[in-house]
């Protein structure tokens, strides 16, 4: 049988500080994966986390 389609969902939350500065030489993005509640919070999820390439917390925000 096939299992019904949860209420949450994994998301990937990306730094924004770190992808406007692609050119940065430390290299790399941020990225953290966490889950949703699709009921709850139907918009994007927006947090803020330690970005270790920026060495500080800075918001980072919900991709597909």
């Amino acid at each position: 049988m096939a299992r019904a389609k949860g209420v949450r969902i994994l998301v990937t939350l990306e730094c924004t500080e770190c992808r406007s500065n692609g050119e940065r030489l430390g290299g790399g993005v941020s990225r953290y994966a966490t889950k949703k509640n699709r009921r709850n919070t139907p918009n994007r999820l927006e947090l803020n986390k330690f970005c270790p390439y920026c060495k500080k917390h800075v918001l980072h925000r919900e991709i597909k």
